[in-house]
């Protein structure tokens, strides 16, 4: 259950910031927002990061639904069990499906948080990919700790 609430939990807080700032901003409008550290800049991204493929956006659309596809099957089958993986699953699967709901609607995703360490402009969706990452080295370093501590 920890890994659909994730998911759902992840995609709809995504979706809701996309929209708050396409509806109350103008692409290319920037606002600081934790100043010096963050801004709000409204930027559309038709490709993967950092701008990478530009145009291609609906074909990482695909990607993405295939990455979910995949997780869900090999959760089906067992293969990805435990809280932590479920968790980092749940946050991986939440940030593909924000963005792909993006893609197949837009053609293009709504990226709009700025930090001014220069690291370009994410969205939520991002972020929960990111720690989805995080989450799955965490995981593989307490099954390491436990299996050598059971050894």
């Amino acid at each position: 259950m920890l890994f659909y609430i994730t998911a759902a939990i992840v995609t709809a807080i995504d979706q809701w910031a996309k929209i708050w700032i396409r509806n109350s901003m103008e692409v290319g409008q920037s606002v600081p927002f934790w100043d010096p550290v963050l801004h709000f800049t409204y930027y559309e991204n038709s490709g993967m990061a950092h701008s990478l493929f530009p145009g291609y956006g609906r074909l990482f659309a695909l990607f993405a639904v295939l990455f979910i596809a995949g997780v869900l099957y090999y959760r089906a089958k067992g293969e990805i069990k435990g809280r932590w993986m479920d968790l980092s699953m749940g946050f991986l699967v939440g940030g593909a499906a924000g963005n792909a709901i993006d893609r197949i609607l837009f053609g293009k995703v709504t990226d709009f948080l700025e930090f001014t360490s220069g690291h370009g402009i994410l969205n939520l969706a991002d972020v929960a990919i990111n720690i989805g990452v995080l989450l799955v080295i965490v995981s593989a370093v307490i099954g390491i700790v436990k299996k050598t501590g059971s050894s």
